[in-house]
């Protein structure tokens, strides 16, 4: 049942982080992937995985904020590997700063990848997939940042909780074409990332280095902050047909930080 073979699947922000490890578990899994990222070539850790599954990974840059590199990508996806049938949608950015200092290019730049490159991204899947008649899965990236607001992150909580939204409505829509539409909402997971987020934070809240990461590490009811890996069991399960009944929802991966 937790099988993706026979399966395409298309994967924004696959560079690193999570991204790359649910690359890397949908591979395992048996599917073909398309891991789209805005380099112009594939990172180090990419091309690492191409050596083990030279047949099932093909790369392809886009930057998802630009709707004609969203149909290139899509069409260069369909033309290696066929249909679509499974899109995660991950590809996001992040910065803070206090509420009266956030100013306008900062909202640009969130919600220019985050919330309307999401939202392309999925659409453009999603109308590929109803002309071909794909019953497929799409799996938008949240966060629990999306759950509520923090004083600090505004403009990253509001496109988090945009993408929880979308994914609701776009399940209604897609029901009647047999596609399931659901998200993941992650806690606190140690990637990358995090090294500009906890220096972020120790800017805004006068915080040693590696203090902030420290604090929410502990905060989490399991103790710990979580891995990419974490991420990808669950990113297979609403991939594949153990889910088939499961669409608009928003699970959350995060160590019991939200409880819904």
């Amino acid at each position: 049942m937790f099988r993706l073979d026979h399966q395409h699947a298309f994967l924004t922000g696959a560079s690193g982080g999570i991204g790359l490890a649910v690359t890397q578990a949908f591979l395992q899994a048996g599917a073909c992937c398309t891991a789209v990222d805005r380099g112009a070539q594939a990172s180090s850790e990419l091309l690492t995985l191409q050596q083990e599954f030279p047949t099932q990974l093909r790369y392809v840059s886009c930057n998802v904020t630009d709707s004609a590199q969203i149909d290139h990508a899509i069409g260069e996806a369909h033309a290696h590997f066929g249909a679509i049938h499974v899109l995660f949608n991950n590809a996001a950015i992040f910065d803070m700063a206090p509420l009266l200092q956030s100013d306008e290019a900062m909202y640009e730049r969130i919600f220019s990848v985050n919330v309307k490159g999401a939202f392309f991204v999925m659409q453009k899947v999603l109308a590929q997939m109803t002309h071909l008649g794909i019953r497929g899965s799409v799996i938008n990236m949240a966060s629990q940042a999306g759950r509520r607001g923090e004083s600090l992150v505004s403009h990253y909580c509001a496109s988090k909780a945009a993408i929880i939204s979308y994914t609701q409505s776009a399940a209604l829509a897609m029901a009647k074409h047999h596609i399931r539409v659901n998200a993941i909402s992650p806690g606190v997971i140690d990637t990358p990332m995090w090294e500009s987020v906890d220096a972020l934070f120790a800017k805004h809240e006068h915080l040693q280095l590696g203090e902030k990461k420290k604090q929410v590490g502990l905060a989490v009811p399991l103790g710990h902050m979580g891995s990419p890996q974490d991420i990808c069991g669950a990113a297979i399960f609403l991939a594949c047909d153990a889910a088939s009944y499961i669409t608009a929802q928003t699970l959350n991966v995060d160590g019991g930080n939200v409880m819904s």
